[in-house]
């Protein structure tokens, strides 16, 4: 099998090099013969990835001004309303892999929880058109993120995966028939351990993740961090170690968290991990911190399958919908309005601390059945072809 990864903006998004690292992975290992190949807008970035079979350059492509094919795109829209000429054009280095694959995979976990995705939707019909088979890989969609135009796309799918119950629930609830719950394919995503930094205390640091996403949707939310840190060092011993996870312009965990490490580094009781590691890495020091909090999913996700209790900055149904499967419930997982409370994040940073032992036995009840509904997702893309 031929499987074609398309969808991915490159992996200065740890994120979003866990689910193509442990993806591709898990593919490998289950079924054998194939070869997994990635359609990436920035493909330098994922070089660390070394099982992927080919890398190829999935960037936009321009079309130039007062060319026949800017001519042909303009007169299209204006006269026809008709875009996919112009779509076809721009998303060239995409659409052009198809014809070699069997299957192509949308690996955005979320791309379609950011309003109208013409682009895809136009890459979606492609495939289609080409007689290929189409899956939507792990996926979280939220009821409010849904429209017309976007429902008509997801009935293209041959198979559309949801990574949570409460996406599940909603497509189905659509009236889609060709949707499957499995879970994150990076729970299943492999470690690797460096050295710890100077300050870190075995089996007693807390890690926090912060991202400019949150705080642009809640600018309070920054102020609460920062009272959250304070209530750490004040009411514990332990070392917080600021873990950065996606490293984009415009939206860098990194330039966040240093801003609270230059603030707290006084106290000798912050460390700041590199903003250079991959994802693998931020997932082996995740595994040997004491708690997690954090608003990255993935970051998140590498502390979960590590049986690390964790506080969840949620912002949208992947949080709360990943929790319930875990634990049966929206547990330690705080809404985009909840987290401008430093009160709030103080109370439940003080619950999990209480409750340490327990989460603990229940992430390590729950985690093996979450990493075995990973593993279906290969089941299901196996009956494909």
């Amino acid at each position: 099998m031929k499987v074609l990864m398309f969808a991915h903006g490159g992996s200065l998004n740890r994120g979003c090099e866990a689910i193509v690292r442990s993806s591709t992975a898990i593919i490998k290992e289950k079924l054998t013969e194939s070869k997994v190949y990635l359609a990436s807008g920035r493909p330098d970035t994922d070089r660390v990835i070394t099982q992927l079979d080919h890398i190829y350059d999935g960037a936009d492509r321009k079309i130039k001004p007062y060319t026949p094919s800017w001519l042909l795109s303009a007169l299209r829209i204006k006269l026809l309303k008709d875009e996919s000429y112009a779509l076809g054009k721009i998303h060239r280095n995409i659409i052009d892999r198809i014809r070699d694959v069997d299957v192509c995979l949308s690996i955005g976990g979320d791309n379609y929880c950011y309003g109208e995705q013409p682009g895809w939707y136009e890459v979606d019909r492609r495939v289609k058109a080409q007689g290929k088979k189409l899956v939507l890989w792990g996926c979280s969609i939220g009821e409010e993120d849904m429209s017309e135009r976007k429902l008509e796309d997801l009935k293209q799918f041959d198979l559309i995966l949801a990574r949570e119950t409460l996406t599940y629930e909603m497509l189905t609830g659509k009236g889609l028939r060709n949707v499957k719950l499995v879970a994150d394919p990076a729970f299943t995503m492999a470690k690797e351990e460096l050295p710890l930094p100077d300050g870190w205390q075995e089996g007693n640091t807390v890690g926090l993740n912060f991202s400019p996403l949150v705080w642009s949707r809640n600018k309070a939310s920054r102020e609460a961090v920062r009272e959250l840190i304070q209530h750490i060092i004040q009411t514990s011993d332990m070392t917080i170690a600021l873990t950065p996870h996606v490293m984009e312009a415009g939206n860098n965990d990194y330039e966040v968290l240093k801003n609270y490490y230059e603030e707290f580094k006084h106290t000798g009781r912050l460390v700041l991990l590199p903003d250079n590691l991959t994802a693998i890495q931020y997932k082996g020091y995740i595994a040997r911190m004491r708690f997690f909090i954090g608003a990255r999913t993935h970051a998140t996700i590498a502390a979960y399958s590590n049986c690390v209790p964790t506080m969840v900055l949620g912002y949208s149904v992947k949080s709360k919908g990943i929790a319930k499967d875990i634990f049966g419930e929206e547990k330690l997982v705080l809404g985009i309005q909840e987290i401008a409370e430093g009160s709030k994040l103080k109370s439940k940073y003080d619950e999990m601390v209480a409750e340490e032992s327990e989460l603990r036995r229940k992430l390590s009840e729950s985690i093996p059945r979450v990493q075995r509904m990973s593993y279906l997702a290969v089941n299901y893309l196996s009956e494909l072809v």
